[in-house]
């Protein structure tokens, strides 16, 4: 089989809801690091933070014309349809399960290659709430062709869920390190430990764990915290935040809450801070990191120490006792005690530092993973592996 230079593969990326919430920055460096000969275009419902997150040929159901739109296109599925059959897609690329199995008649309709990528919520939060959605998932893993997981542990969950082994596959999420500075913090102890935690307000995130665990340590040394984050219209978000705030009350916190911000400013305000911490838990109602935060990836690359939990794949970021510390999930005394841990080998971190950095360059590199989901549209597409298309090239 001969690919010629003229078929590049095209990829449609089929994502719920909005381009681009925020915090879903991640979404955007999967398609900005991409190579040049996938032509991506994507689908949506309406446009957030295009300034922040701009791509090319970016189709949205509620933009243009919106009465012309509106009255030929009542679903995603319809849009998606036309748009993918208009680019002439080889490919469907659904981001999140649900959308994924929203979207698996289009791909079986036009005849093309199906992948979904499944990141948290959608892998412990809804399976766990309903039983509608693991007969969904089952149904979505016989169509499919390959279902992405971002680490070992959420793929081991959705192999639970049905998924045969031979269609799932680890991908994970990389971060822009060209756009993060390492600079490896240092503390004197003379100074207040500045501590930055960066999370939406839900349960998931740990927040108010991580707040009594600085109230305590508090007592020991003088603590500053600044949180970017806030509520969101997730279930249980604003009364998360009154817990987080409540906390803060109690224990009498210095404390900086500056709401949601961009990317960069969250990168400005971590180059300001001593000590990250991210204590995600399982929530009550199922929910999970389902792989792990990709702004702790990012602070690592920054050279800052991190203390998180062992919590679904956070311990294939965080090596405990070499890139970090990891707290037993839930436990309050125990984030505690490694807080105290780090401080306490505040002459270790130049060397913890250079390790997370290094550990990051060679398994979250965004230009890295780019080129290796290209990769695998390619052997779903063409099956031919990029180093086979190199070679017919070369010898034609």
């Amino acid at each position: 089989m001969i690919v010629s230079d003229s078929s590049q593969s095209t990829v449609v990326h089929s994502v719920p809801g909005a381009w681009l919430p925020q915090t879903e920055t991640w979404l955007h460096n999967q398609l900005r690091f991409l190579p040049a000969w996938i032509e991506s275009h994507v689908v949506c419902e309406r446009v957030e933070n295009l300034d922040q997150f701009e791509v090319p040929n970016l189709h949205c159901r509620h933009r243009g014309d919106l009465a012309e739109r509106r009255l030929r296109f009542r679903r995603h599925d319809g849009f998606l349809l036309w748009q993918a059959a208009a680019v002439g897609a080889g490919l469907v690329h659904s981001h999140f399960g649900p959308q994924g199995w929203r979207d698996s008649p289009v791909a079986r309709r036009l005849g093309i290659r199906h992948v979904v990528s499944f990141y948290g919520y959608d892998v412990s939060h809804l399976p766990h709430v309903s039983a509608k959605w693991r007969w969904r998932y089952r149904h979505l893993f016989r169509r499919v062709d390959t279902v992405l997981a971002e680490g070992e542990h959420m793929a081991g969950r959705l192999a639970d869920l049905g998924c045969p082994q031979s269609k799932l596959r680890v991908h994970r999420l990389g971060v822009d390190l060209s756009a993060i500075e390492y600079r490896p913090r240092v503390w004197d102890r003379r100074e207040p430990l500045r501590v930055l935690l960066a999370a939406s307000f839900r349960p998931k995130k740990g927040l108010p764990a991580a707040i009594e665990a600085l109230g305590r340590l508090r007592r020991e040394v003088k603590v500053q915290v600044t949180i970017i984050g806030d509520a969101t219209a997730a279930p249980g978000s604003h009364d998360e935040k009154r817990r987080i705030l409540t906390a803060i009350e109690r224990h009498g916190l210095d404390a900086d809450l500056l709401g949601f911000r961009t990317h960069d400013v969250l990168l400005e305000q971590a180059a300001r801070h001593h000590l990250y911490l991210a204590p995600s838990v399982e929530a009550a109602d199922g929910d999970t990191e389902g792989g792990a935060p990709i702004t702790l990836i990012e602070m690592i690359a920054s050279g800052m120490p991190v203390v998180s939990s062992r919590h679904c794949d956070i311990p294939g970021v965080v090596r405990h006792g070499r890139s970090g510390y990891l707290a037993r999930e839930g436990d309050v005394g125990d984030l505690l005690q490694q807080l105290r841990r780090t401080l306490a080998f505040a002459d270790r971190w130049p060397a913890m530092l250079r390790a997370g950095r290094t550990w990051v360059e060679q398994r979250f590199d965004a230009a890295v993973q780019g080129k290796r989901l290209a990769s695998i549209y390619l052997e779903l597409t063409t099956g031919l592996r990029r180093d086979d298309l190199d070679q017919q090239r070369r010898a034609a």
